[in-house]
């Protein structure tokens, strides 16, 4: 025996009747009951299949509650169980009694049932005499309604099911945009559809459409209800139905980033292994036995795809900063769209992310970057001008740089090729056809031979420069006498400094920029600094040749200077002046009577007088060649083997070190992108994710882990954070897509989502081996009539398969879509004042719906389908 109750949101046990309490209890709705007992045997079915044992126990269960004054109803289950059958009683006081019984058609519903009018004439029947024709007479009775319809299941039968997914997760990446996807998915446009496409978390949608309560005295009455348009109901709930994936932890039965960042962590985890990347392929590892039976590498068909996709894809620059959130940079990786972030994200789905197909992956890789290099072909994806950026990894840095001397080293070769063309069309007998051939022979010779030339030129001959000089210019002395030295590769006068020796302004040179230099040779250099200690001593090579390069171009541009008149312009810092110099206005003239203040006053610093100083060496031994002249600072071909050499030797987790911290900012930023409308909650969340993941990523940045399986713990623990957000992004961006002209809709449900499933987020972050799922469910969500026409959208026309039924249609199509559940409420009453002397006059309201001075006296509740029909029964009598 089972008690049960209604509440309303208030609190209250006086909670309505006919108001579609989503809440109530079944036999709450079917009765319009608050207040009532359950009685059922504690058997294997639940239910009294002998019906006088069930009229008996009822009878007696009557008389207990009405020799206890007790008003409630009590039912007892009957029948078979799944006809959901019962009957009951309920005295009302000692004039009334109300009986109940209700039983289910499951199958063979007839059609007269099917439509309002026959289940009009049904109620009508049970309170009119049977020879009276219904069509004649009318009987007013009230009615209410309530449609429930239902989006079809959004298709999950995609080409690459979840166990060729499984098998081979290499095809993901490669099917975006092939002939195999044919078919159009609800994320198609999303940022992460270039990687693998996620099940939609909303599954679909359930709409409960409330009608107006109405009063209808016939049967051509219930005919037009059965045709009105769902969009004339009084109030529409919406119930967005979700996937069960959201509520599974389970990395296993689902393809998206976090679920392969999680693969590239243990491959970072086994990359401790091995010296060289090529031992993971080769087999010469001690541990490659094992890993050749548990992973596999993808076919050359597949490697080959990645190769072309990565090098041979369009040669327009990408836009580097697309889908940088302002955190990105905080994390030492690659920009999104660069050639290595690229890698990294094409590595997380080639051969499901195993240490043996990422090694394959960077040798080929390797090797085509070796390619470009060779061939003096552009490396794609990568700027080839700027400067190195210290805040990215090291193999971005190494590729930039790799990118800027393939740059220079073609321009090399053209501005040669151009040398040699000029000096052979002086020769007019040879032919046009002939000087082709001359040109393509030349332009197939070794890259040796070539600077072997091009340097041999520059000493034999001026004339014939290989690079652009700029235009000459001859200055004139203060004093208007000529000089015969000829300037070359000046900027302009520096202000109104004066040469030491000949009575000339000093002119500034342009000079070489400074190589550029990635973190790596940053470091060497600091250490060689700090190795010697006195920075006067010049201790690299490469501060000797800069030095030389400025002396050179100074030389070059002031022909007269001295060594003091560079001291004075490089490094004023060293030049003790016992009166300050006069400043003239910038670009004055000088007149006559700045002669009193030449030749400027001062000496040389204590260190640069010293004997033997480097300096002073270098100025003698620097000839006068403007910055056009010299040898570049940056040799293009030194530098580009050694950033060849870098890739080709990089130790293996130095390598999965920084694919790890790429493929987490590739991912997160890829995420970024994605529109999901004014979502807040979603903004701060990414947010969030960039923070933790900057502080998780950390220990990858320093030269040695400080504790490897602390670090890789926290990698994991790391993916599961980001499978949360990720899951919360799939969300919002399927909620803003189906809600774009009614935001307030997405914001309220995802809002609802969030609060339910932000909780869940700590509790499987802490342990990762937590597997139990969690049921999801959001709360329904009143439509306004603004919102309704694209709630309405949702529901698309079904297909001539999805309509099959259509034939036996209940009406109240809402676009060709049939309710899934109808439910109605049919009740009529009589007047209450005539005859009522001992019951309570509290208890005869309660028992009343609508007013005080009737009483229900027949009520039946209808629900169902066309495949099957519910008929829940009341009537009040004076027994």
């Amino acid at each position: 025996m089972e008690f049960y109750f209604q509440i309303d949101n208030n609190g209250s046990q006086q909670a309505g009747i006919g108001n579609w309490n989503s809440n109530s209890h079944d036999l709450q709705l079917c009765f319009g009951v608050k207040d009532f007992l359950l009685i059922a045997p504690q058997s294997a079915s639940g239910v009294l299949l002998d019906s006088p044992e069930s009229s008996k126990l009822l009878s007696s269960v009557a008389i207990a509650l009405s020799n206890c004054a007790s008003l409630w109803p009590a039912f007892v289950p009957v029948h078979d169980p799944s006809r959901k059958a019962y009957i009951g009683i309920q005295n009302m006081g000692t004039v009334f009694t109300r009986r109940f019984e209700a039983d289910r058609i499951n199958s063979q519903v007839p059609v007269k049932l099917m439509h309002l009018e026959g289940l009009y004439e049904l109620f009508v029947s049970k309170f009119v005499y049977s020879g009276v024709d219904f069509s004649m007479h009318n009987f007013k009775v009230h009615f209410m309604m309530r449609l429930t319809y239902q989006t079809f299941p959004y298709e999950e039968d995609e080409e690459n099911d979840m166990d060729e997914l499984m098998g081979d997760k290499t095809d993901t990446a490669e099917h975006y945009g092939s002939e195999s996807r044919n078919k159009l998915h609800w994320d198609d446009d999303c940022p992460w559809s270039e990687w693998y496409s996620a099940e939609d978390p909303l599954r679909g949608f359930e709409l409960v459409v409330t009608c107006a309560d109405k009063t209808v005295e016939n049967t051509l009455e219930m005919a037009e209800l059965e045709n009105a348009s769902p969009h004339e109901a009084e109030k529409w709930i919406l119930h967005p139905i979700l996937s069960p994936y959201l509520g599974d932890p389970s990395h296993g039965n689902r393809i998206d980033f976090s679920s392969q960042l999680l693969c590239v962590v243990e491959a970072l985890d086994m990359s401790f292994t091995a010296q060289f990347m090529e031992d993971f392929v080769s087999g010469e590892n001690p541990g490659s036995e094992n890993l050749k039976t548990s992973v596999v590498i993808p076919p050359p068909t597949v490697l080959d795809r990645v190769i072309k996709d990565l090098f041979h894809e369009g040669s327009k620059l990408p836009d580097f900063t697309k889908g940088e959130h302002r955190l990105s940079r905080a994390l030492k990786a690659a920009p999104l769209e660069s050639l290595f972030t690229q890698f990294c994200l094409h590595s997380l789905w080639f051969g499901n992310c195993n240490i043996r197909a990422i090694a394959s992956l960077w040798i080929e890789f390797v090797r085509e970057v070796r390619w470009c290099w060779e061939e003096s072909q552009p490396l794609p994806k990568m700027p080839v001008d700027g400067s190195i950026d210290l805040s990215t990894c090291l193999i971005y840095q190494k590729l930039h740089l790799l990118a800027i001397c393939i740059e220079k080293k073609r321009e090399m070769n053209e501005e040669f090729l151009d040398c040699i063309g000029s000096e052979d069309s002086s020769d007019a007998s040879v032919s046009v056809e002939e000087h082709q051939k001359v040109d393509k022979r030349r332009n197939t010779s070794s890259e040796a031979d070539l600077q072997r030339k091009r340097d041999s030129s520059i000493a034999e001959d001026t004339s014939n420069r290989l690079r652009f000089e700029r235009k000459t210019e001859s200055t004139n002395s203060v004093n208007q006498s000529p000089t015969h030295a000829i300037r070359r590769g000046s900027a302009g006068p520096a202000g109104t400094m004066m040469l030491l020796k000949s009575h000339q302004r000093l002119h500034a040179p342009f000079t070489q920029d400074p190589p550029l230099m990635t973190e790596d040779m940053h470091e060497e250099r600091l250490q060689a600094v700090e190795a010697f200690g006195d920075s006067l001593n010049v201790p690299g090579q490469l501060e000797k040749d800069i030095l030389l390069s400025d002396m050179s171009a100074f030389k070059a541009a002031n022909p007269d200077a001295v060594f003091e008149d560079f001291i004075r312009w490089h490094s004023p810092g060293d030049w003790d002046s016992s009166e300050p110099e006069a400043a003239e206005p910038s670009g004055g003239s000088i007149t006559e009577g700045s002669k009193d203040k030449w030749p400027p006053r001062g000496r040389l610093s204590q260190r640069m007088s010293d004997q033997g100083n480097l300096w002073r060496k270098s100025w003698n031994d620097a000839p006068a060649l403007p910055a056009d002249d010299q040898k570049p600072l940056l040799d293009p071909n030194r530098e580009g083997e050694k950033i060849l050499h870098y890739l080709e030797t990089v130790r293996p987790h130095q390598l999965l070190e920084q694919m790890v911290c790429t493929a987490f900012r590739g991912s997160a930023d890829t995420l970024n992108q994605t529109n999901f409308g004014d979502m807040k909650q979603m903004t701060s969340k990414l947010e969030q994710l960039y923070l933790i993941t900057k502080s998780t990523l950390g220990a990858l940045q320093r030269n040695n882990l400080p504790d490897r399986a602390e670090t890789i713990k926290d990698l994991r623990r790391l993916c599961v954070v980001f499978e949360h957000v990720e899951k919360l992004v799939t969300v919002a961006a399927s909620l803003h897509r189906k809600f774009l002209d009614a935001s307030r809709l997405a914001q309220v449900i995802f809002s609802d989502f969030y609060g339910i499933y932000v909780p869940l987020m700590g509790i499987n972050s802490n342990d990762e081996e937590n597997k139990s799922r969690t049921e999801m469910e959001v709360g329904r969500q009143e439509v306004t009539p603004r919102e309704r026409q694209v709630v309405s959208n949702l529901f698309s026309p079904p297909s001539a398969n999805q309509s099959w039924r259509k034939v036996l249609s209940m009406g109240n199509l809402l676009n060709g879509h049939e309710p899934i559940l109808r439910e109605i409420i049919f009740s009529t009453g009589d007047d209450v004042n005539n005859g009522i002397h001992y019951a309570a006059a509290a208890d005869v309201a309660a028992t009343s719906d609508r007013r005080r001075e009737e009483i229900e006296t027949h009520r039946m509740y209808v629900s169902g389908t066309s495949n099957d029909l519910r008929v829940a029964l009341s009537v009040t009598s004076c027994d």
